[in-house]
């Protein structure tokens, strides 16, 4: 079966929440299960203190060299200086190339872009942010090429407007009312970006009544639930011992969830189409 000429190009995923919600673990497990769909996947970490690697199985030894620290990248890309006041910076920059220049590869073979943030002090973010923008937006994808972004937890990325060029982007939540609160305004800045596909991802839950009770609420402004996945003792277990759950456990419930959500994206994106 042929796919719709629209969705003929590999599509866009963004993971936002509260922090500690567990949107770092599903970033990046996502992006290594798709890999072993077959899926080219380019993993963008855009949270201001870089974990996604580790998820990744990248060793903790290697060198990060987040984006936002190159200086001489982001001035002759957007044409003003990092951390400068009242410079003016093209709003479009090329990017095609940073993908396959300054990203790692994870044993999976997913690439790994880390933005990072520059040293304290620096000063306006404006062009930096103007080229993970530029990046998410106008990055050029063919059939079986995905991109994952773990977002900064919170709601700052909205006012950047990191994830206007995504094609789904998840709110990750745990069962507790503060990170429904957080979901609920991230759902609603979500709609003012634009972004068509906005699903919840409930995190940790421990009952079916717990399940049940939190869906329902975020039923209630608008946001439908997806994939609801189980605590599990493992992802625990892999912390403490510093290793990615996938590769502590396979056959864990939180590797299961989130396999099912994969499959869920894959199946509403190429609406059943043979890959």
């Amino acid at each position: 079966m042929l796919v719709s000429s629209d969705m003929e190009r590999g599509f866009k995923v963004a993971v936002c929440g509260k922090g500690g919600v567990g949107k770092t673990l599903i970033a990046g497990t996502m992006a290594r299960l798709l890999a072993k769909r077959g899926f080219r996947v380019l993993a963008i970490d855009v949270d201001s203190n870089p974990n996604l690697h580790t998820v990744l199985g990248i060793g903790q030894g290697v060198l990060l060299k987040p984006l936002a620290e190159d200086e001489r990248l982001v001035e002759e890309r957007t044409g003003a200086r990092p951390g400068g006041w009242g410079s003016f910076f093209i709003l479009n920059p090329k990017v095609d190339d940073i993908p396959d220049k300054y990203s790692l590869l994870s044993p999976e073979g997913v690439r790994l872009l880390v933005i990072g943030m520059p040293k304290a002090g620096f000063g306006c973010m404006c062009p930096q942010n103007a080229l993970v923008k530029a990046l998410v937006e106008h990055i050029v994808l063919e059939r079986k090429d995905v991109v994952v972004l773990d977002l900064e937890a919170g709601l700052e990325h909205f006012g950047r407007g990191t994830a206007r060029g995504v094609d789904y982007l998840l709110i990750v939540m745990e069962p507790t009312l503060k990170a429904l609160e957080t979901a609920k305004r991230s759902f609603l800045l979500a709609k003012e970006l634009g972004i068509g596909r906005v699903w919840g991802v409930l995190n940790k839950v421990k009952s079916s009544d717990e399940e049940k009770y939190f869906i329902e609420k975020a039923h209630e402004f608008g946001l439908p639930v997806k994939i609801s996945i189980p605590f599990d003792s493992n992802v625990e277990v892999a912390e403490r011992l510093g290793v990615a759950v996938l590769d502590y456990s396979r056959e864990s419930p939180f590797i299961s969830a989130v396999d099912r959500l994969c499959q869920c994206i894959i199946s509403d994106w190429y609406r059943g189409a043979r890959l």
